[in-house]
């Protein structure tokens, strides 16, 4: 599942194949872009900012993108095979040596370099960026003190790069019933200080691991483990769903170690 580690480990890749090569392939497969072409400039660099890729060209302008749930950027070898099947592909970017191939990204967009806020600067700040505004990511968790603490670690708004991956970590590491206020959070610095620890941790690899154990089926303690033993206290682990209507998410917890009543609130 995309989540700013996984943005973040794409944009270094395709940074690494494309940046400082002169783009001979660019091919947009979507109706408003479909005209555009950047060959003949070099990408500059590719960037993460939470979830969202900027990918920068020399004369300007930066191609966005977001992998949402599905969407994904994969680099092989010039003249190979696109690494997608053909009505997945939306995007692909090349120079002589390497072809990434953007495969059910969304968002995608040309704008102005210096313009890029446009399309990223309603998020809150970035949990993987070197100056992460841990005051502001503070103020913004705290702007709604009843909103569930669940709820408010999703909201990209507050602060960029936490899935629902990390969110279910989030929430057992801190023992937190994922219905609580965000106010009655007895330490809200230490939880997005952990964000930004369990992110940064896992900026090497894509095999994802917030537990220390690289076994298969022990990189988590509680996502995706559903009527399994909690790894403190051997609940079993439950699931719901939670977030506004139309926008709910799957929750995993321990009802013993997060306080949650029987009835999931």
């Amino acid at each position: 599942m995309p989540e700013g580690d996984t943005v973040f480990i794409t944009a270094a890749r395709l940074s690494q194949a494309l940046s400082g090569r002169t783009v001979t392939t660019f091919d947009l497969r979507v109706p408003q872009l479909a005209l555009a072409d950047r060959r003949g400039e070099q990408v500059s660099e590719v960037v993460s900012v939470g979830k969202h890729l900027l990918m920068r060209f020399s004369g300007g302008t930066s191609l966005h993108s977001h992998l949402r749930m599905d969407g994904a950027w994969r680099v092989g070898n010039a003249g190979a095979k696109a690494r997608a099947r053909s009505f997945e592909i939306r995007a692909l970017v090349g120079n002589d040596r390497f072809l990434a191939t953007g495969s059910n990204v969304h968002d995608l967009a040309l704008v102005p370099t210096a313009e890029e806020q446009t399309v990223v600067g309603h998020l809150g700040p970035d949990l993987l960026s070197p100056n992460f505004d841990l005051e502001e990511a503070i103020r913004r968790a705290l702007l709604e003190p009843s909103r569930p603490v669940g709820e408010v670690l999703l909201d990209q708004r507050v602060v960029a790069g936490i899935g629902n991956v990390y969110k279910c970590e989030l929430l057992f590491l801190h023992r937190l019933n994922p219905w609580q206020a965000i106010e009655t959070v007895p330490d809200v610095p230490a939880v997005l200080n952990d964000a930004v620890r369990l992110l940064r941790a896992n900026c090497g690899s894509f095999h994802r691991n917030t537990t220390g154990w690289p076994q298969p089926g022990q990189q988590y303690y509680v996502y995706g483990r559903a009527g399994r033993g909690c790894r403190r206290c051997r609940t079993a682990i439950r699931q719901a769903e939670q977030g506004p209507d139309a926008m709910e998410r799957v929750l995993y917890f321990c009802p013993q170690c997060q306080g949650v009543q029987p009835q999931g609130g």
